[in-house]
C-alpha cells in the first residue's frame, strides 16, 4: 500500500516510522495494536499494563469531565511507546467525548437547517472540544440515510433520508472534522437504517437490492472515500444481495454480517472502492457480533475478512489469544496482521500524538443557538392556532413524554419558564388528577402542549410513544374542540402515534436554546426556517388530516 497517497497522504519521514515502527515489534505487539479498549472497565493499573505490556492500539473513554479525561490519558500517554488513537462518539458536539461538553445537536439537527456552513461548524465543535482532551479518532459521522422511520438507532443520528444531502452533509463534515487534524470515522457500512432492529441486540439486515445499496449506501461511501476518509467503521448488519453478488457461491444462510464478511470488506470496500484507510469493527461486545459465529472463530475472522482494528472486548484477555491462536494455525495470516497494523500505524502518524489544545476559539453555544433557531420544523398546521399570545390563549397546559431530564434541567421546567415569561399561565398535567369526561367541560381559553423528548437509545426495540395506563387520558384526545400542539424534540416520526394533532413541530434536539427557539417561534417572535430531512409523516395518508 501507498501511504503517501490517499487517505494518509504521509511524508516520508512519517512513511520511515511506520516501516521502522513495524519492523520493531514482535508478533504479541503486533496482535494488541489491533485492539481498542473501553477506558473505564479497567482500572488505572490495568490500563497502564494493557498500554505497556500488551501494546494496544486505542482507548475510548464514555463522556467524562474533561479534566478527568485528561488526567487518564497522562500516564497512559507517558507508558505508551506508540502513541494512542484516542476515540469518542463525537456524534452530537464534544459532549459525546466530554460530560462538560457542548451538546451541539443530533445530526438530524443540522441537516434540518439546510446549510453546508452550519455542517461545518458543527463538525469544528466536534473536531476541537474533542482535541481539547486530546480525541484524534472521532467515531463519527454516522453516514447512514435513514431509510426506515420504525427504526430504533438511527433516526436523528443521521442527516436524514434524501440521499443528496447525506453525501453533501457527511462530506462537509469528513473534510471539516480531518482538516482540523483528527481521523473521521464514518460508520455504519454496509448501511444501518433499512431493518427496523437494532444491531445491539442482534445482526441485522440491510435488505436492499445489490442495485439499489449502490446507488444509496454505497454512493455515500465512494463519496466519503473520494473526499479522503480515513477510517470506516463497519457495523454487525448482513447485506446478502451485495455479498452474494460478489460470491454468487455464496448462500443466504452463509452471509455475515459486515464486520465478519470478506466479500464487503475486502470484495467491495478494498477492491471496488479502493479505500485504503482504516476498518474497523463496530462495538464486539454487541450481540450482533457475538451471535453470527462462536467468539474464537469471529475476533480472528473480522481481521482475516478485512478489519483493521477491533473495538471493545467481553474479555480482552480471551480476545487476544484468540488472535494468538489463529496467528499459530494459520487462520489469520502473518501478512493480514502486519497490513492491519500498518494503517493502524499510518493513522497514528497522522494524528496521533499531538498534545490537547484549547477549543477556546469556537464559539459553541452561539452557533449552537444559531442552529437550533434555522433548524425548527414546522411540520403540520392545519389549524388557525400560531401564533400563540396569552390574549388568544391565557392558559397552557403542559403534557411532557419520554426524558424530562436535559443537560440544561428539567425540560417542563424551562418551557414553563419561558412561557410565564410571555404572560402564559401554565398548568402542568397530572394522570393521577384527570379522570374521563366530555367536551363540554373544556375550557375554551387554554391550549394544550405537548412537549417529547423520546430519545433513540441502543438495546431499545422501538420509539414510540407509550400512553398511560389509566384510560390513555395523555392521549391528544379532543383534537376537534381543544387547540394543541405537539412539538418532538428528538424523534421526527411522532405523528404516526398522533396522526390527528392538528398541528406538528419537530426540534431533533432537547437542549435550552432549542426550547427557547420552539417557545419563540410558537409566539411569533421568529420564523420556522427548518426542512425535514426525512418524511415526518411516515408514508401514512391520515397522518396529514
Amino acid at each position: 500500500m501507498n501511504l503517501t497517497e490517499k487517505p494518509f497522504y504521509l511524508t516520508e519521514e512519517q512513511v520511515c516510522w511506520v516501516k521502522e515502527t513495524l519492523a520493531s515489534l514482535d508478533t504479541k505487539q503486533k496482535a494488541g495494536q489491533l485492539f481498542c479498549v473501553m477506558g473505564q472497565d479497567y482500572s488505572a493499573q490495568e490500563l497502564n499494563s494493557l498500554v505497556q505490556d500488551y501494546c494496544i492500539g486505542g482507548i475510548l473513554f464514555r463522556p467524562a469531565p474533561a479534566k478527568d479525561i485528561r488526567a487518564w490519558y497522562e500516564p497512559l500517554d507517558a507508558a505508551a511507546e506508540i502513541p494512542l488513537l484516542k476515540a469518542a462518539n463525537l456524534e452530537e458536539g464534544g459532549s459525546g467525548g466530554l460530560s462538560d461538553g457542548t451538546f451541539f445537536g443530533w445530526p438530524m439537527t443540522v441537516a434540518a437547517t439546510d446549510s453546508g456552513d452550519m455542517m461545518e461548524k458543527f463538525a469544528k465543535v466536534c473536531a476541537r472540544e474533542g482535541q481539547s482532551v486530546g480525541i484524534n479518532w472521532p467515531f463519527s459521522p454516522v453516514c447512514d440515510p435513514d431509510l426506515n422511520f420504525r427504526n430504533p438507532i438511527t433516526n436523528v443520528r443521521t442527516c436524514g433520508s434524501d440521499l443528496q444531502r447525506v453525501k453533501e452533509f457527511c462530506s462537509r463534515y469528513v473534510t471539516t472534522l480531518q482538516a482540523e487534524g483528527v481521523a473521521a470515522c464514518a460508520k455504519h457500512f454496509p448501511g444501518d437504517g433499512v431493518d427496523f432492529r437494532d444491531q445491539h441486540l442482534h445482526p441485522t439486515y440491510n435488505s436492499l437490492s445489490a442495485k439499489e445499496w449502490y446507488e444509496s449506501y454505497g454512493a455515500v461511501y465512494r463519496q466519503l472515500i473520494e473526499d479522503g476518509l480515513m477510517s470506516i467503521m463497519v457495523g454487525h448488519i448482513v447485506q446478502p444481495n451485495v455479498a452474494m453478488e460478489i460470491n454468487p457461491a455464496l448462500t443466504f444462510e452463509e452471509c455475515l454480517p459486515g464486520s465478519l464478511c470478506r466479500e464487503l470488506l475486502t470484495g467491495v470496500l478494498r477492491e471496488r472502492f479502493h479505500f485504503n484507510g482504516l476498518i474497523t469493527t463496530d462495538a464486539t461486545i454487541m450481540s450482533g457480533f457475538t451471535q453470527a459465529l462462536p467468539r474464537r472463530q469471529a475476533i480472528p475472522q473480522a481481521i482475516a475478512a478485512g478489519c483493521d482494528m477491533l473495538v471493545f472486548n467481553t474479555d480482552f484477555y480471551e480476545d487476544y489469544q484468540y488472535i494468538l491462536e489463529a496467528l499459530a494455525n494459520g487462520n489469520l495470516t502473518p501478512e493480514r496482521l502486519d497490513e492491519a497494523v500498518t494503517r493502524i500505524l499510518a493513522l497514528k502518524a497522522k494524528v496521533a500524538g499531538k498534545r490537547p489544545k484549547p477549543a477556546t476559539d469556537v464559539p459553541s453555544v452561539q452557533w449552537q443557538a444559531e442552529c437550533a433557531d434555522q433548524c425548527v420544523t414546522l411540520v403540520k398546521n392545519v389549524q388557525d392556532v400560531l401564533p400563540i399570545t396569552p390574549r388568544r390563549f391565557p392558559r397552557i397546559r403542559l403534557v411532557t413524554f419520554g426524558n424530562d431530564s436535559t443537560a440544561d434541567g428539567s425540560m417542563t421546567d424551562i418551557a414553563e419558564e419561558l412561557l410565564r415569561a410571555e404572560g402564559f399561565e401554565t398548568e402542568r398535567f397530572d394522570i393521577a388528577r384527570e379522570e374521563m369526561h366530555g367536551t363540554k367541560s373544556l375550557p375554551g381559553d387554554r391550549l394544550t402542549l405537548y412537549l417529547a423528548n423520546c430519545e433513540h437509545a441502543s438495546n431499545q426495540t422501538a420509539i414510540r410513544l407509550f400512553w398511560a395506563k389509566k384510560h390513555a387520558l395523555d392521549v391528544p384526545r379532543h383534537v376537534e374542540e381543544e387547540p394543541s400542539i405537539f412539538v418532538s424534540f428528538s424523534n421526527p416520526y411522532h405523528l404516526q402515534d398522533v396522526p390527528r394533532v392538528k398541528t406538528y413541530i419537530n426540534a431533533y434536539s432537547c437542549h435550552r436554546p432549542m426550547i427557547e427557539a420552539v417557545i419563540a417561534k410558537l409566539t411569533g417572535k421568529s420564523e420556522f426556517h427548518g426542512v425535514s430531512p426525512v418524511d415526518a409523516f411516515c408514508g401514512l395518508p391520515d397522518t396529514r388530516l
